[in-house]
């Protein structure tokens, strides 16, 4: 029986298809978009190479597209039909089982699969990464760090994937809080190989949260020629630069970035890539700027997509689209839908609870702050502010629902709540111009003209601050 890199058996793989299995996951772990031809040609050298099909099963997911998902669910299906299963390895049929978990809508449960895989056999970096990305789509900040936390002392740090593993470790570290070790742990990543794009990605997550967006931004401009094309993860990372932007007070350089990078008409209108624009014009949305006729577009790029209850996150980001370009009837069609589907689901489907528990309630604040009614807006934010994880993503993505909620609070008048809501920001994160300027507002609220006026100046000494030196 042939085996991959890590000699682990691969039931029913020739050493062609392990050949194309082992380039469609070097392909992965780099984020290029070769990985579909390979997992692919390592099925066609291989028809019953159970590896092989599982690989191409979770790339089927891995897009959050409901359509892929259906596709790979029906395809797998047929494989696990004829599976002889009494000759496939327990690592094997984990992962069979792991695969037909989420295919099926049990993305918790296909986690904790792959997670005893990689107690197990913890030199299996499909596993680890496949897993790694659903703690991501399930905002388990805890996971993201100890997934691969637990398996880095299995693995010898000269073997070649080594790094992308503290890549992985890197942005887990930061969404737990541990924001230098983080950048530390992912700096090393990237040193190790500078086109590891999911460890850039983890760098400009720890200077994002530290507040150092001016060393962000020439970071992503030193090493540009690394992540800034020919991946997947290209459009997510300048969707990071024009967040240092916005720190920055660039609002123009924001919208050349949202135009070059985000949203164009060569987009290919994926969801992932129209989630990261609707954040972006968003939180122009909450600062009053003018978008010009962006939001329009976006709005129409999510509608012809038709999308189901799939994924909340995703249905979150559409509302925003839809608020932003005064579409509210369309939002309001999308969330009685969502509404109907979420007493019918099967209960096994992760997706049910993340939409009846955070995604419509965020859904509804959204409209209700797009119709002005912000009071409405803070009583659906307020209780969901500390749980918002889980529905997915990180906490830079999730910043702008809780920018949201600090929006409606003040525009609501609801002072000692915004006063709350700002303490704990600037605490956490001092280094942020737009948690200093929400609170020279709310002085003016309160008829504060001194403490408006400092905090007006530490905004924008903040945005003046050149990088850190090397």
């Amino acid at each position: 029986m042939e085996k991959d890199r890590h000699a682990q058996a691969m039931t029913g793989t020739g050493a062609e298809a392990v050949r194309h299995y082992e380039n469609a996951l070097e392909c992965l772990l780099y984020f290029r978009e070769e990985v579909n031809a390979e997992a692919e040609a390592a099925v066609a050298a291989s028809p019953r190479s159970v590896m092989g099909n599982v690989f191409t099963a979770y790339l089927g997911l891995l897009g959050t597209e409901e359509k892929d998902a259906a596709g790979a669910r029906r395809r797998f299906g047929e494989f696990r039909r004829s599976v002889h299963m009494p000759v496939v390895t327990p690592r094997e049929r984990m992962h069979i089982e792991a695969a037909s978990a989420w295919l099926h809508g049990d993305i918790h449960g296909a986690g904790r699969l792959l997670g005893e895989i990689s107690v197990s056999y913890p030199r299996d970096a499909l596993a680890l990464a496949v897993g790694h990305q659903i703690d991501f789509f399930t905002g388990n900040a805890v996971l993201l760090r100890d997934r691969v936390g637990g398996a880095l002392s299995a693995w010898d740090m000269d073997d070649p994937h080594y790094g992308f593993l503290l890549g992985m470790y890197g942005f887990g570290l930061e969404e737990a809080g541990h924001y230098r070790q983080s950048e530390q742990v992912a700096l090393e990543a990237v040193e190790r190989d500078p086109r590891d794009v999911w460890g850039i990605h983890a760098v400009v997550h720890a200077y994002e949260m530290q507040g150092r967006f001016a060393d962000g931004i020439r970071y992503l401009d030193d090493r540009a020629g690394d992540w800034a094309d020919g991946n997947y993860l290209n459009v997510h990372n300048w969707w990071h630069y024009a967040l240092y932007a916005l720190e920055a007070g660039r609002t123009d350089r924001v919208l050349d970035v949202y135009d070059a990078g985000l949203h164009h008409e060569g987009s290919a209108g994926v969801a992932m890539e129209l989630l990261d624009a609707a954040s972006l014009l968003w939180r122009l949305y909450l600062a009053g700027a003018d978008t010009g006729d962006r939001w329009f577009t976006l709005a129409d790029a999510w509608a012809n997509r038709k999308d189901g209850p799939y994924y909340a996150f995703n249905d979150v980001h559409a509302v925003m689209a839809y608020v932003g370009a005064d579409r509210i009837s369309d939002a309001d069609a999308l969330i009685r839908d969502r509404e109907a589907w979420v007493h019918t689901p099967d209960p096994r489907v992760s997706n049910a609870s993340m939409t009846s528990e955070v995604g419509l309630p965020v859904c509804r604040a959204l409209v209700a702050y797009g119709r002005r009614r912000y009071d409405e807006a803070v009583d659906l934010l307020l209780p969901l502010r500390r749980r918002l994880h889980a529905f997915g993503g990180s906490h830079a993505q999730r910043d702008a629902v809780q920018k949201t909620l600090v929006e409606a609070a003040l525009h609501a008048g609801r002072r000692d709540l915004a006063r709350t809501l700002l303490s704990e920001r600037i605490n956490l994160r001092p280094l942020c111009p737009y948690n200093w300027g929400a609170q020279a507002r709310l002085a003016d609220q309160l008829g504060d003209p001194d403490r408006a006026a400092a905090g007006r100046r530490r905004a924008a000494e903040q945005r003046a601050a050149p990088p850190t030196p090397r």
